[in-house]
């Protein structure tokens, strides 16, 4: 009784597994409607889908081998043709130096890593001894998978955006992670369940993440100066001193108050002003902007 029991678990966590596997599946769908409208693969890049691809077989092969675990088959069935669809979308419409590259990525992660796989364990091991080969094998390659959104997480500390790390996605994963490993554990497979518990921990810091930033102000992507003020100050003097002597006082203090307020215009101007003969540039002085200055144009020789 308790084994059939057991047994029924393990079939529920398999079919819910490869529910969840589904929708993870078609996340990217969206992604490809948009490179298909576009006529252009904007950017994307091949890598996610092949190294997906490659452990939706490995775990295939591995299945096969254990003979007691077909639904890691068919869920990895279904993700062969869905990764196969997508790379076969992002070839189509990829310029051709990213449709070199992932062509070479391709040949030597599927045909010549994947094959290598196949013939070592097939001639070099035998029996149980290439169960567990291949085993480990599928788990090193899970846990590398699983490392990967490290990346993402880093970008939303830094930038304290969200937007790169879709809630649901995250959940979906969580869940899927749950799944696969109380379905490991039930069949009693190392393999399976130990990758699982580093993509559920994932899941939950990415989780955490969201909630803590996504009421959070993101950090300006503007580029930001790293000189120091103090060489800023110098700069600015340094054009100060380029402009011609004026004979009205009140104008010089006018003309080197709006040099010190558009310093970085100025500063990214130093080249052409050197080139230029000089001339006189009428500027007004906003007051809404600068309330402490009048309202009347600010004559500066440059």
């Amino acid at each position: 009784m308790t084994g059939n029991y057991a047994h029924q678990l393990t079939l529920a966590f398999g079919l819910l597994g490869n529910v969840v596997s589904f929708m993870v599946f078609l996340a990217p769908l969206p992604t490809f409607y948009k490179v298909y409208k576009k006529k252009s693969s904007e950017g994307y890049q091949c890598a996610p889908y092949v190294v997906s691809l490659l452990s939706a077989m490995l775990w295939i092969y591995y299945a096969l081998l254990k003979t007691d675990a077909m639904l890691l088959v068919t869920i990895n069935g279904v993700g062969c043709f869905i990764q196969t669809f997508y790379i076969c979308v992002f070839l189509f419409y990829a310029p051709n130096k990213a449709k070199m590259e992932s062509l070479k990525l391709i040949v030597l992660l599927i045909v010549i890593g994947f094959g290598l796989v196949i013939l070592l364990t097939q001639f070099l091991t035998n029996g149980i001894n290439r169960v567990v080969i291949v085993g480990w094998i599928c788990l090193v390659f899970s846990l590398c998978v699983f490392v990967a959104p490290l990346g993402v997480v880093r970008q939303v500390i830094k930038t304290k955006s969200v937007e790169y790390m879709p809630i649901l996605l995250s959940v979906a994963l969580t869940v899927n992670a749950v799944m696969w490993f109380f379905y490991g554990v039930l069949l009693e497979d190392f393999n399976i369940a130990m990758p699982n518990v580093l993509g559920f921990t994932f899941g939950i810091v990415q989780m955490i993440l969201y909630n803590v930033y996504k009421n959070k102000k993101p950090v300006s992507n503007e580029k930001v100066s790293n000189i120091p003020e103090e060489k800023i100050n110098e700069m600015v003097q340094m054009e100060e001193q380029k402009l011609p002597d004026l004979e009205n006082p009140k104008m010089v203090d006018d003309a080197k108050l709006h040099a010190a307020l558009t310093c970085s215009d100025v500063l990214s101007n130093v080249a052409k002003l050197n080139e230029k003969e000089p001339d006189v540039v009428l500027v007004p002085v906003e007051p809404e902007l600068h309330p402490n200055v009048s309202n009347y144009p600010i004559e500066v020789i440059v």
